[in-house]
């Protein structure tokens, strides 16, 4: 009984000390983003395959991601890739999770944010087409920060 007690309260104890970090973390939609962080890097490298699925096709794939407070992009997943079949979400995760960021002049706590990043490929030259295809890598959820 005593042992059980001990990990109950070693847990509740856990939950306190995490619930701080988990509170402060806001979603942030990427065009509220430079509110917060700022990209360090003006240009990022990336894995690239020679060859691969749909490559020549435009796309786009959609990367969520947790800035932390060092500015270093975390739990970087593709979340929408479009076309769904080719290989552009593992290319995109690539490229964020080489993104870098200071913290803006507003965020001067450091504050780690959500957030997600539209990566694009190959896109169309027609403005509408192009904005169809965007429309098509936007998550839901970010639209507050």
């Amino acid at each position: 009984m005593h042992r059980t007690s001990s990990v109950l309260l070693s847990l509740i104890g856990a939950i306190l000390v995490a619930a701080p970090a988990f509170a402060q973390t806001r979603t942030v939609a990427p065009d509220r983003l430079p509110g917060y962080w700022n990209m360090t890097k003006s240009q990022v490298d990336g894995q690239i395959p020679n060859v691969g699925r749909k490559l020549d096709q435009p796309g786009c794939a959609s990367v969520s991601y947790l800035i932390g407070s060092d500015g270093v992009p975390r739990d970087v997943k593709a979340r929408k890739v479009v076309p769904a079949d080719s290989d552009f979400g593992a290319i995109a995760v690539s490229l964020v999770r080489n993104f870098r960021y200071a913290a803006s002049s507003d965020n001067t706590a450091d504050v780690p944010v959500s957030t997600y990043y539209i990566v694009r490929f190959n896109m169309p030259r027609d403005a509408a087409a192009r904005e169809a295809l965007l429309a098509r890598c936007k998550l839901p959820g970010y639209d507050n920060g």
